[in-house]
């Protein structure tokens, strides 16, 4: 079901743009029946609640929500921390070994979604069709991640963050370094300590739904 997974990185856009509370209590609950899905991420920074579209990209929600279920994400770290940029997670563990993976996914960038400030979309290699766990999650507007340039494609935003943007805006200012052929990660690790779907009950108690903009406090 899983195998180990190439390295994943914003490569080619990276290089460019340098230049220029606890988890609900029902952790097995089943997701709200809309297609929208709605997951809690418990970091060790804070928490993040996350809205992911299966509308507009089914493929991409579905896969993360697969890998939410399998408890893969619990105990990953966000290893590459760009403050005027992104913040990437979802597959690697603390001493930088990389979790096994699924199989990739295709690559859903013509879904109208756009990188803009906390939306998450798929992380990959220069293959368009390359991603599989790892995500990275906007600090700012990236309309360049829009236009095909890697892999004459373009990255695909499946969901925004709805709540806790204070905790991604913490995330990114944390203090990096370079470990081995790794740039840009956390001096001290930034865990992904567990990551769960959210019920409609904790949907509703949470407000997430026609939530998005900035600065919403977490009630956790």
């Amino acid at each position: 079901m899983f195998k180990r997974a190439a390295t994943v990185a914003l490569a080619v856009v990276g290089v460019a743009l340098m230049a220029a509370a606890q988890p609900e209590t029902d952790s097995m609950a089943q997701p709200s029946e809309d297609k929208m899905v709605y997951v809690h991420m418990k970091t060790s920074m804070g928490d993040i609640y996350i809205e992911l579209n299966g509308d507009k990209a089914p493929i991409s929600t579905e896969n993360f929500v697969k890998y939410v279920e399998d408890e893969a994400y619990d105990g990953t770290i966000f290893h590459r921390v760009m403050s005027t940029f992104m913040i990437q997670g979802g597959g690697f563990n603390a001493d930088m070994t990389q979790r096994d993976t699924r199989d990739p996914i295709k690559n859903e960038w013509k879904n109208g979604l756009k990188n803009d400030k906390y939306t998450i979309a798929m992380a990959r290699t220069g293959d368009p069709d390359s991603a599989t766990s790892q995500f990275f999650i906007n600090v700012v507007d990236n309309p360049r991640l829009d236009q095909p340039i890697s892999g004459g494609a373009a990255y695909a935003v499946f969901g925004k963050v709805v709540k806790g943007q204070e905790t991604v805006d913490k995330i990114k200012l944390v203090q990096v370094t370079r470990k081995g052929p790794h740039q840009n990660v956390p001096v001290e690790p930034v865990v992904i300590e567990k990551v769960v779907l959210l019920d409609d009950m904790a949907i509703e108690r949470l407000e997430l739904r026609g939530q998005g903009g900035q600065g919403a406090q977490s009630d956790d």
